[in-house]
């Protein structure tokens, strides 16, 4: 039988679902990031899918099996000493004359808004290891960011 007579099915058609695609690199957690992984996997635990229409349930069950893998690869970091930036610091910066503070948090609890950004992210990955009072290079600019203060990420 030709192709053209053949039915197919609607699945054909249809874009295939893929997993939450995991950040590359370690999956370093703050003590506040571990604990609001907990929280998410409990509460989408929780939801009864069984009263949700199908595509809603394997959405829910999809976005589960990311959390869940988030819990099980999480590693929690110390609270840095504040000597340098490091992962689990807030630092105060100058940056184009302006002075701003961010916390260097995991990818999962990263919040640019909330001035909490990944250590993944390039500003944090310019600033890590310095010291307060240095200057560090960035955007390809010399001595773009002068580091004003150094604080640990205690318990939020």
């Amino acid at each position: 039988m030709s192709v053209a007579f053949r039915r197919e099915s609607d699945e054909e058609h249809l874009e295939p679902t893929f997993e939450i695609p995991l950040p590359p690199g370690p999956n370093w957690v703050t003590a506040r990031g571990l604990r609001l992984t907990r929280a998410k996997v409990e509460a989408l635990e929780a939801v009864d899918t069984e009263a949700m229409a199908e595509e809603d349930a394997k959405k829910l069950k999809r976005e589960l099996r990311y959390w869940r893998t988030r819990l099980a690869t999480a590693e929690l970091r110390p609270v840095p000493d504040a000597e340098a930036v490091a992962f689990g610091s807030r630092v105060t910066y100058r940056l184009n004359g302006k002075e701003k503070r961010i916390a260097i948090v995991g990818d999962d609890e990263a919040e640019p808004t909330e001035g909490r950004i990944a250590f993944s992210a390039p500003l944090a990955r310019a600033m890590m290891d310095a010291e307060e009072g240095e200057s560090v290079d960035f955007g390809g600019k010399p001595g773009a960011i002068m580091i004003l203060a150094i604080e640990a990420i205690l318990e939020e």
